[in-house]
């Protein structure tokens, strides 16, 4: 009898983009800017975004807190890490670690994973 495998896990970010009819055009050049295709239904996630493995976790909690319109000293009183503590982690001078990685995740809706340079 076969077995069904896994497939292996393949480092993609689906994207799309929802913006004003106005600003298509601005998309589109900024895409063709940094190299990427229009056609393409899949970019890995080093084509996205042109950060080093130690830098991801950063920007992403950066890009999370922003899309959540949370100031740091917001999210500091959020989760009870200080916000100097989130401000160095945010630039790289401070490590996440686990703990503070689920502290922030649930507070920003997000998977803890995505903080942790793994």
């Amino acid at each position: 009898m076969l077995e069904r495998t896994k497939k292996p896990p393949i480092e993609t970010v689906p994207l799309s983009f929802a913006v004003p009819p106005a600003l298509v055009s601005e998309v589109r050049a900024f895409m063709r800017l940094k190299g990427i295709a229009e056609e393409k239904e899949a970019y890995s996630i080093e084509e996205v975004f042109p950060f080093s493995k130690e830098e991801r976790p950063t920007v992403y909690l950066r890009g999370a807190r922003y899309r959540e319109d949370l100031t740091q000293v917001q999210l500091a009183e959020a989760t009870g890490i200080p916000a100097r503590h989130i401000s160095e982690m945010e630039n790289g001078k401070r490590p996440i670690g686990k703990k503070n990685a689920r502290l922030l995740a649930d507070a920003l809706n997000i998977d803890p994973r995505r903080l942790l340079d793994v």
